[in-house]
């Protein structure tokens, strides 16, 4: 691996796991095993190698995220696989905890991937939604904006829930239950 990409790699685990006030350009080094010099070298300042973290673990997460969302299968089951995709509950989403970084989401450059990529997924998300009511699946009253935001909230409180608790149970509760909230409509069904 080059040094830019040890640098961006190490920055978006310090970012995850510190925070933009917690990741110093010491610690970014020790991470990569790169030497002083190499962070101004390759990148403009700390401001500029997190911006191309941020970027590539908006990319990852939208990537992913597409890959179970453009799957294939029913518009529930492509929400369900969303929701149950694999995760690391207790360390929270690389992207959403961001949101909580005052220095992330003081900057708007820094800000930008962050809500580009939750703007990503709740547009898809209420696509699916939509594409679900049109086949009959889901009910035709149901707004797909406003249920995509509501996944995105479980997801990301989940997340939240978890990490308060110690435990991937409430995550698990929370899309067990929304779920069950979304699930299709049988043709004998009085909803």
């Amino acid at each position: 691996m080059s040094t830019p990409e040890r640098l961006i790699e190490s920055t978006r685990e310090l970012l995850w796991e510190r925070g933009y006030v917690g990741t110093s350009p010491k610690a970014i080094l020790e991470r990569a095993g790169a030497g002083q010099g190499s962070m101004y070298h390759h990148f403009k300042g700390k401001p500029d190698l997190a911006l191309a973290a941020i970027r590539r673990t908006a990319e990852e997460l939208r990537a992913t995220a597409a890959g179970v969302l453009d799957g294939p299968g029913t518009p529930y089951e492509r929400i369900e696989a969303y929701l149950r995709r694999e995760r690391d509950v207790l360390r929270g989403c690389p992207v959403g905890r961001l949101t909580m970084d005052p220095d992330v989401i003081a900057s708007a450059e820094l800000r930008e991937p962050v809500d580009e990529t939750l703007d990503w997924i709740r547009e898809r998300l209420a696509g699916i939604v939509e594409e679900g009511k049109e086949q009959g699946q889901f009910g035709a009253e149901l707004d797909g904006e406003e249920i995509a935001a509501t996944i995105l909230a479980t997801v990301q409180g989940g997340y939240v829930l978890a990490r308060a608790s110690g435990s991937p149970g409430a995550f698990d509760a929370g899309v067990r239950g929304l779920l069950s909230l979304l699930s299709p409509r049988s043709p004998m069904s009085s909803r």
